[in-house]
């Protein structure tokens, strides 16, 4: 294993984008995101997705030094337009409108168009619940996963993420995929050998496969849930696909064309506003909320991103381990 301080990992990140041809723009706001990955544990959002990032810019499928345009649409309304660049400008580029909409109409939508994404999508929620905002984000992929009932892709991995701003501490946050795991998680077991938990995906017959290679290749992935995974896989594809004019995941497949590139989409934000909904009555029912939080760890259960939260305190002091597989091919792209 290879350790690494956050400043050297961010460095490293930034390094290697900058090698690979990408605006410093680019280069901070990106390894910001995948340094954040690695230093919260989620090792399938660090700075393993450094590769899959240069892979997509020398496959021609991101534009380097996009400038992300900013719409004001509607009063209620932000739209984005990434001009094919990576969605950490364009949400960047959108946010004072989409908060400054939310604080006076109480709710704000912000779509981003034509971007390039692979980031978990718990940094926006983080970055809205900073400003004492509800959020709710999600986007399509690309056509990776089975409908419930089906044996072939069509759905992406479709993440949804909410955020709750809390008072002194963490927020809530919840991100996930509606399929039964990340995308990510499976090509580290592909990296690894390791083979896959049954309810992941199905080979090219669609049946169970506890083989990374062949769900990745030649099958499907798995919606969680079932049936209530893939109704929730159908709905973020249409709100945040054909509601803002993008792309569907199998539409996004299509683009792709074969160059295994990162997925191209669009996303849609929900902003919403408690003082503006509330009033002079915010304090009183946001201290209800802190006794939801109280009864459920008082069970002993915890809350969603409490081992993320975990996971920075500690990387804050210690630092992050790369195993040095991923290390050594880090290091090759600076080659």
């Amino acid at each position: 294993m290879t350790r690494l301080t956050l400043t050297e990992a961010h460095e490293l990140a930034a390094a290697i984008l900058r090698h690979a041809g990408f605006s410093e723009a680019f280069a901070q706001a990106i390894a910001a995101t995948v340094t954040a990955g690695e230093r919260d544990g989620c090792k399938s959002h660090g700075l393993w997705r450094l590769l899959g990032i240069v892979r997509t810019l020398k496959a021609g499928k991101a534009v380097a030094d996009a400038e992300p345009e900013v719409i004001d649409q509607a009063p209620s309304l932000v739209r984005v337009d990434a001009h094919g660049g990576f969605s950490q400008l364009a949400f960047a580029a959108g946010l004072p409108l989409l908060v400054d909409k939310a604080r006076h109409n109480g709710i704000a939508a912000m779509a981003i168009n034509r971007c390039v994404h692979f980031s978990a999508l718990w940094v926006e929620m983080e970055a809205l619940t900073e400003r004492g905002l509800v959020a709710l984000a999600c986007n399509p992929t690309q056509a990776y996963v089975a409908p419930a009932g089906g044996s072939r892709p069509l759905f992406g991995t479709n993440p949804v993420a909410f955020g709750w701003p809390r008072a002194g501490g963490h927020p809530f946050v919840f991100d996930f995929a509606t399929s039964a795991i990340a995308r990510g998680e499976i090509e580290l077991h592909r990296r690894s050998g390791a083979p896959l938990p049954a309810g992941w995906g199905v080979d090219r017959h669609g049946q169970p496969s506890s083989e990374a290679a062949e769900v990745l290749d030649h099958g499907a992935m798995l919606t969680f849930g079932g049936h209530k995974g893939s109704a929730l896989s159908a709905m973020i594809e249409l709100i945040a696909g054909p509601l803002i004019g993008d792309l569907t995941s199998l539409e996004s497949g299509a683009f792709d064309g074969g160059a295994n590139a990162l997925p191209y989409h669009g996303e849609l934000i929900i902003a919403l506003d408690p003082q503006r909904f509330l009033g002079a009555q915010a304090d009183q029912h946001l201290a209800r909320a802190e006794a939801l939080f109280e009864a459920i760890q008082g069970q002993g259960a915890r809350l969603p991103s409490q081992r993320r939260y975990e996971a920075r305190a500690k990387s804050l002091v210690e630092g992050v381990e790369l195993d040095d597989g991923l290390y050594r091919d880090l290091q090759a792209l600076l080659a």
